[in-house]
């Protein structure tokens, strides 16, 4: 399958039962497939008439209790914003899909992660965060979108697939679990009519004095309990290694390929993947400064995810930068010329 389908049939085996869309490059596989999948299985596809209005349908369908999800690439990503905010702030689990692509502005087509701030930093407005996963396979794309619905009800909390166009586009085998199953929970606050019950409200207007501060720190609670149990990364070679690579999504691939070269030429070097952005995968990095004298952060970006490497190695070791942008890819060569430079 190609990324993008392989995505749309990881929320169809999740149980996602309402999706609305609207096309935009080079996530317009992902939307085609729902269209037929969630009509194949009796669900609910709406093509929105704007990305906006798309995000608002499924804060609709979320509060009625139905796993729901949208998807977009980058500048359609940033218009679901405000009601990405309005969905944590009112409790309320979905699963959102970005397809990366080059920016800012419309950009191009090409790859990029020019959007990890916007998703791990909290792209809208208010202190809230998301759970950020990040795919770097097709077969990943199928697996953690599943997970996200189940992470998204388990926290009722928003959770974001971070892919990009390059991901979206690939094909690969991938292999589907006929006995996994998703972890439907009881909703009992959805707005489901309350014919022999009390109403449910669902808001997140406080304006009483002090009361949003007291919701603020429920969410924070919620937060640090998603820091303590939701972190999730891959390391090869971390306890041996002077140089550590940090990379995520396609591009990790890439790194990964370089240092595999670097390590049969004799050089320690080990990496570090991370594959929940938010919460990131600090204690990885800390336990990696035991060895390594210095870190390379590869991305398709001026540096971002640089930052939160930078504040996990606090001073311990050095932390280099090799970054692309615009739709650059970063080769395996070029990844392999920087470790032996910092050799």
């Amino acid at each position: 399958m190609c990324g993008n389908d392989a995505c749309g049939e990881g929320a169809v085996l999740a149980g996602c039962r309402f999706y609305a869309g609207y096309p935009i490059t080079p996530q317009n596989e992902l939307t085609a497939y729902m269209a037929k999948r969630m009509n194949e299985t009796g669900r609910v596809f709406i093509q929105a008439e704007s990305e906006l209005a798309a995000i608002n349908m499924v804060f609709g369908a979320a509060a009625a209790g139905m796993r729901a999800m949208t998807s977009s690439s980058s500048p359609g990503i940033s218009l679901k914003q405000e009601g990405i905010s309005y969905m944590v702030g009112c409790e309320l689990p979905c699963v959102v899909v970005n397809v990366q692509r080059g920016g800012p502005g419309l950009g191009n087509i090409a790859p990029s992660q020019g959007d990890y701030f916007q998703s791990v930093k909290g792209g809208g407005h208010g202190d809230y965060k998301l759970i950020v996963l990040a795919p770097s396979s097709v077969q990943e794309l199928l697996d953690y979108t599943f997970l996200a619905f189940d992470l998204a009800d388990k926290y009722r909390n928003p959770a974001l697939i971070l892919g990009d166009g390059l991901l979206g586009q690939m094909m690969e085998p991938i292999q589907i679990d006929s006995g996994i199953q998703p972890k439907f929970i009881d909703k009992p606050w959805a707005l489901t009519g309350c014919k022999g019950r009390g109403p449910n409200i669902i808001k997140s207007l406080y304006l009483g004095d002090g009361v949003l501060e007291e919701h603020n720190k429920k969410l924070q609670e919620k937060f640090i309990l998603m820091k303590e149990s939701e972190v999730r990364a891959e390391t090869f070679h971390t306890k041996d290694s002077e140089i550590v690579l940090v990379a995520y999504g396609s591009v990790a691939r890439i790194a990964k390929a370089a240092m595999e070269m670097a390590r049969s030429r004799g050089k320690k070097c080990g990496m570090i993947r991370p594959i929940t952005l938010w919460p990131f995968p600090d204690k990885a990095i800390e336990e990696a400064c035991n060895a390594a004298r210095k870190f390379l952060v590869v991305e398709m970006s001026a540096g971002q995810m640089l930052e939160d490497v930078r504040l996990a190695v606090n001073g311990r070791a050095k932390v280099d930068f090799y970054g692309r942008m615009g739709g650059g890819v970063p080769t395996e060569t070029e990844i392999f010329q920087r470790i032996e430079a910092m050799a």
